[in-house]
């Protein structure tokens, strides 16, 4: 079942991967501050958690006319609609750019909800990620831990949990979320970035660079691997390979918060020495 967290995976990692520096002078805001108020993507393949052809018919109209599908759900809901009129709405709600009002909606549903622990669990997962959306990384990590007791070895789950402890600045316990999710899942990429990331906000530069390593070889064009790397080498004192790490990024995902990332690491890299 597929997860709203891998789509808006750039911009969760954005604030994870951001880092200060010295003379590299990465001090970056993650763009989940500027997303609240514009429409946000939705995943390309929405978890079920009903069924029918009016709960289709609201989710059809998501991603072209989610002022629709808002009205369509509410409509659906005053006339006992259920489970999958909440959930559509809750989702309309992030596409029209209210990710905190979306978050509340899809938490109470995963709490509230007779569907099965499978499928709240994908429902405390999207409301994760709205969450950090709305700039609310321990609402996030409350939510991560409220579907974990629902479905305990949920590893996307785990891996939303370890990237708001990342958010929060709690990278030991991030650290041990991921430990888990490789421990069972050890070809997971983005499990590797964030452990990277996660290790070098430590200061243990050394096996953050492993880590990277290990994600790049699972997925040689993996954009946040890519973008961590660029950082690694560049605290290292590569500043060549920084810059070809990310150019690569934005090669590779051009429209990607992680792009974006490294487009200003690019920027700020080439001003340090001026202003010194």
């Amino acid at each position: 079942m597929t997860r709203i967290r891998p789509v808006l995976l750039g911009a969760a990692a954005g604030a994870f991967l951001a880092v200060a520096a010295g003379a590299g002078l990465f001090l970056l805001n993650g763009p989940e501050a500027e997303a609240a108020g514009e429409p946000l993507p939705l995943p390309p393949d929405i978890p079920r958690i009903a069924a029918g052809p009016q709960y289709e018919e609201c989710l059809g109209l998501l991603r072209q006319d989610p002022d629709g599908a808002l009205t369509f759900a509410e409509t659906w809901e005053a006339a006992q609609g259920g489970e999958g009129a909440r959930h559509c709405g809750a989702l309309a709600l992030l596409g029209l750019g209210e990710p905190e009002k979306a978050a509340e909606r899809l938490e109470a549903l995963g709490r509230s909800s007779q569907g099965s622990a499978a499928a709240r669990a994908a429902i405390f997962s999207q409301a994760v990620q709205a969450w950090m959306l709305a700039n609310q990384s321990g609402r996030a990590f409350g939510a991560a831990t409220m579907g974990l007791t629902i479905a305990p070895g949920d590893l996307d789950l785990m891996l939303d949990r370890a990237v708001a402890l990342g958010t929060l600045g709690r990278y030991a316990d991030a650290l041990e979320d991921l430990g888990r999710v490789l421990d069972a899942d050890p070809d997971r990429a983005e499990a590797w970035v964030f452990r990277a990331a996660s290790l070098r906000h430590l200061e243990r530069v050394d096996q953050a660079a492993a880590a990277v390593d290990r994600a790049l070889r699972l997925a040689p064009e993996n954009a946040e691997a890519l973008l961590e790397r660029g950082i690694i080498r560049q605290l290292r004192g590569d500043a060549r390979g920084a810059r070809a790490d990310w150019e690569r990024t934005i090669e590779v995902a051009p429209d990607s918060a992680a792009a974006d990332l490294a487009q200003q690491n690019l920027a700020l890299n080439e001003a340090g020495p001026k202003r010194r």
